[in-house]
């Protein structure tokens, strides 16, 4: 096949490229980098097909690869910065832009780029351009710079994303570039832009996310502050503002996925759909996550999210459904996290949610190593932090879990799970004998979505346990209202992940008093 571009001719049957009639000299494998570009230049090539193809499936450095794309422009006579032909896909791959005509009157033009459609195959990509300094203050432009780079290094924690690297992101300071735009030229699926302004020591930083397809504003937050420390206030910003996005794009892709999943659903989807149905938190969307997390392993058996989440789904229908607690079942949870680290051992997700299958096994201990090992990892994931206070609560060191849930509740306000943190910090507090400060925590959690049974189930105990029996048995009322089949033996069944006997006696006594049925 013949392959006319400009001044060029691809010859793939003569392993040749000419520009006007002039055969170019250039290793075998440029040429084969080139061809594989060309006759696929209706997609992205990924990096992975381009090393399948021209290293035949040996393992190579990046620099091995970006030595051929590089060798590849300069006979094209192309570089990093135009662009031309060879167009990168920031941490993806490579796609050739330039107009082709061939010698086949029978091939039809690659049919054009749905820009916005979501790709099931890829991880969401994020840009995070650097914050507008709206003062005149100099030092603030150096705050603002500081905060974006601090911003791309902790986003770049979270495994599931792609995140523009800083050198890229910065090439933007002083523009206000068209999301739409950094979407067609990046490769990304989400933009963070944002401004900071101030006078004295007060300091004013506003942020948005933008999702690139659309142009749409998917959260916006500001933050005023008293700036008495540069650093301090950079790092407090910082961690605020990664901890809010990961959740925020996280829902974005799961929304995305309800609404304009392909018929064809592939490991991907069923992720994401599976993710959306677990976030739902009722018994018949659980069991829906379960099935669509497993036809997801099924569908890619080296896809690590579906292994690990799956496994989290598992215990959370244990311990709030109608998933019976089951040993074997843990022991495949377990084997399913396992899989997923074996993937990729250094995804903080993965060693939090083992975390939360080793605790439902009732190895706290080392449910604590992997939580551990999840927040060195990201050191803003909240969810790992209200792990590690769950851990720490079952082996009766109250004090410090209740550090971790503070810290954890403060990171992620907005978190899709945060009735869960305070719910669990409330069961601390009950093991721990601090029942008013038990029951501020569940009053918090049942203002909150999603919030579950537990939550009046801990309300009633810490009342009773406070002597205020009348309203106890109020909150034992309000709870069989939201689950009638509840019961202390039901209580007992449910709470199988505690070991310390006094902490279920303890729980027990609160329900009896709160006249809660035996059966």
């Amino acid at each position: 096949m013949r392959y006319r571009f400009d001044d060029f001719i691809l010859d793939t049957d003569r392993f040749e490229l000419c520009r006007n009639g002039q055969s170019l000299r250039s290793e075998p494998q440029v040429i084969e980098l080139l061809a594989l570009l060309v006759e696929h230049r209706d997609r992205m090539v990924s990096k992975e097909e381009i090393n399948e193809v021209v290293w035949r499936g040996r393992i190579v450095s990046d620099a091995a690869l970006s030595s051929r794309i590089k060798m590849a422009r300069q006979l094209l006579g192309d570089d990093g910065r135009s662009q031309t032909y060879i167009r990168t896909i920031h941490r993806k791959g490579f796609r050739f832009v330039g107009i082709v005509q061939t010698d086949d009157p029978e091939e039809l033009a690659p049919p054009p780029t749905q820009l916005g459609t979501p790709d099931p195959l890829h991880k969401p990509a994020v840009v995070v351009l650097p914050l507008i300094n709206l003062s005149r203050e100099t030092d603030h432009e150096y705050f603002a710079d500081g905060v974006t780079s601090d911003i791309i290094a902790l986003l770049s924690k979270h495994r599931w994303l792609n995140v523009v690297a800083r050198n890229t992101a910065f090439g933007f300071k002083g523009q206000a570039p068209d999301p739409l735009e950094l979407g067609r030229i990046l490769g990304v699926d989400y933009v963070v832009e944002g401004s900071i302004q101030g006078g004295g020591q007060h300091v004013r930083i506003n942020v948005q996310l933008v999702d690139a397809a659309t142009r749409l504003t998917r959260w916006t937050e500001r933050y005023d502050r008293e700036r008495s420390e540069i650093f301090a206030l950079q790092d407090e910003i910082t961690e605020t503002i990664s901890a809010r996005l990961e959740p925020e794009i996280g829902f974005a892709e799961r929304h995305k996925i309800v609404v304009a999943r392909p018929a064809n659903m592939q490991a991907w989807d069923c992720f994401h759909l599976g993710c959306y149905h677990l976030f739902r938190f009722t018994g018949e969307d659980n069991r829906e996550a379960q099935r669509l997390l497993r036809q997801s392993q099924t569908l890619d058996p080296m896809f690590g999210e579906a292994q690990a989440w799956w496994a989290y789904a598992v215990v959370l229908g244990m311990v709030y459904w109608d998933t019976p607690p089951d040993r074997e079942l843990l022991d495949e949870a377990l084997a399913a996290c396992d899989r997923a680290l074996l993937i990729d051992h250094q995804n903080a997700t993965f060693h939090m949610l083992r975390g939360r299958v080793l605790l439902a096994r009732r190895e706290y201990r080392r449910a604590i190593a992997d939580n551990r090992i999840a927040i060195d990892l990201n050191p803003t994931f909240a969810a790992a932090y209200c792990g590690m206070g769950d851990s720490l609560a079952y082996e009766c060191r109250y004090e410090e879990a209740m550090v971790q849930f503070e810290r954890a509740i403060a990171l992620s306000p907005s978190d899709p799970q945060l009735w869960a943190f305070y719910t669990y910090g409330a069961l601390a507090l009950l093991f721990q004998g601090d029942y008013e400060r038990s029951l501020e925590w569940t009053e918090r959690a049942a203002n909150l979505p999603n919030c579950q049974y537990w939550t009046a189930a801990h309300r009633a105990v810490a009342l009773a346990h406070l002597g205020r029996r009348d309203d106890a048995v109020e909150a034992k009322d309000r709870l069989l209202a939201m689950l009638p089949t509840f019961s202390c033996a039901f209580a007992t069944e449910k709470l199988f992940y505690l070991h310390e006997p006094s902490q279920i006696t303890h729980y027990l006594a609160g329900l009896r008093l709160a006249q809660v049925p035996e059966h």
